[in-house]
């Protein structure tokens, strides 16, 4: 079986959490929806997870015992097993998991839309330069001179493209299984994270989305009633991101000391302005849950209009590039041909 996706968590919670919340028991739901499973996968997967509660009596055992949902949420289903409110934590891991959905479809909207204007401007150079440059020069050739000077040069990387095209095509593979490499693994993505660092206008990005999945996070364990410090224990395991996990350790080191939380995620730099604020606020009037909750939503409207504002940047910039790539290669054969043609 294979792991679900975060659309998928979200709305397999939702569905408990609407069942939790009419009164029927978690063996009883389970029955209904592997009754109205709309594919063999999840009808197989509900089967597994009725089997586990049939003998363990326990969602969070027949969870885990099919191997297919991440420890964070089987944390938090038996915490809400344990203290009577899993409708409640059921309800909050549906609004987490859609948040990190939305977070996941930011980031690939982000990258794909250049990639793919990256490719048709590479296609359209080589199509230039292999098929299109060669046309010239016989034009040259028949007019009795050649191509010299820079277009020579861009007719000659043309041909080296043509001879060596099998060479190109596994550089082109090599570079496609890199990038795969790096989306698709933990080691890749941490290795995408570390260049990403280093660049300014992706490190804020890197920044608030490990920032809004804190807080998100906390939101829901603060929810569910468990104190501050095992609420970070358990978001540092969801937490991916080392530098944050840094922050992450210093704050609980903070907390372990004696200082607010508010104070504590304040200097380990977690939460800096507004957010610091809203965190002192909420730790003034016993609602760091709800606030949380806030500073989640809001960090995921800033990931989403800096994500927006990058592609509205990179869209007419890629266009005008290669709108001067393509002049710049036309106008290095019709300029000499146009001068060859006037003096006929």
């Amino acid at each position: 079986m294979k792991p679900f996706s975060n659309l998928e968590l979200s709305s397999f919670c939702g569905q408990i959490a609407l069942i939790l919340k009419a009164g029927i028991s978690s063996l009883e739901g389970l029955t209904i929806m592997q009754e109205d499973a709309s594919s063999p996968y999840e009808k197989e997967v509900l089967d597994a997870l009725l089997k586990g509660m049939q003998e363990t009596g326990s969602l969070y055992q027949a969870m885990e015992s099919t191997e297919l949902y991440p420890s964070y949420m089987l944390h938090m289903v038996q915490i809400g097993e344990e203290t009577g409110t899993l409708d409640a934590v059921m309800g909050s891991l549906q609004n987490h998991y859609a948040r990190e959905d939305a977070i996941r479809k930011s980031i690939r909207n982000s990258i794909t839309y250049p990639m793919i204007m990256v490719a048709m401007m590479a296609i359209v150079i080589v199509v230039l330069l292999v098929k299109v440059m060669p046309v010239f020069n016989q034009v040259f050739i028949q007019l009795g001179t050649e191509m010299t000077g820079f277009s020579r040069a861009l007719m000659n990387v043309g041909t080296a493209i043509n001879r060596y095209s099998i060479v190109f095509i596994v550089l082109l593979a090599v570079i496609a299984g890199f990038i795969f490499y790096g989306t698709r693994s933990d080691s890749g993505r941490s290795l995408f994270r570390s260049i990403g660092y280093k660049l300014g206008f992706t490190r804020t990005i890197y920044e608030e989305i490990a920032a809004c999945r804190f807080a998100s996070g906390m939101a829901l364990t603060l929810s569910s009633g468990i104190n501050p410090d095992r609420s970070m224990e358990l978001v540092t395991a969801l937490n991916d991101d080392p530098v944050f996990r840094r922050k992450i350790d210093l704050c609980i080191e903070k907390t372990q000391e004696g200082e607010e939380l508010s104070t504590a995620l304040f200097h380990s730099d977690m939460f800096s302005g507004v957010y610091a604020r809203m965190a002192s606020i909420g730790s003034k009037t016993g609602s760091m849950d709800k606030v949380m909750e806030q500073i989640a939503g809001l960090y995921q409207d800033d990931i989403d209009t800096r994500m927006n504002n990058l592609l509205a940047v990179l869209e007419p910039t890629l266009v005008v590039l290669l709108s001067l790539i393509v002049g710049v290669i036309l106008l290095s054969v019709m300029l000499p041909l146009m001068g060859i043609m006037s003096s006929i």
